[in-house]
């Protein structure tokens, strides 16, 4: 597997530009940039993570090779990636709403 070329995919995937990945995975852009262009270079266990974080995804997920494997729906990543943007008072709102069970279908 070249880890490369699946971070690519799966950015690209998203139609997001390497700044916008580096926002997501909550590194620098000079960090990504260079791991993406750099044809030697390797992400870290802890870049990996939040890479994989970013997208989503476990690191097990990340290495399955099986698109069926994938276990979190395209909607379950909208709405972490929505969270993410949140001030922390409206992330701790949504906690709340969510395990209070309020929430109307």
């Amino acid at each position: 597997m070249d880890i490369i070329e699946k971070i690519k995919q799966l950015r690209d995937e998203r139609g997001w530009s390497t700044n916008q990945l580096a926002l997501e995975a909550e590194l620098t852009q000079s960090t990504v940039s260079t791991l993406l262009t750099k044809g030697n270079a390797l992400p870290s266990l802890d870049t990996l993570m939040r890479l994989c974080d970013a997208f989503g995804m476990t690191l097990a997920q990340f290495f399955t090779e099986d698109e069926q494997s994938e276990l979190v729906s395209a909607r379950e990543k909208l709405l972490i990636r929505r969270y993410r943007a949140l001030s922390e008072e409206k992330k701790q709102a949504v906690l709340t709403l969510i395990s209070e069970g309020t929430c109307v279908p």
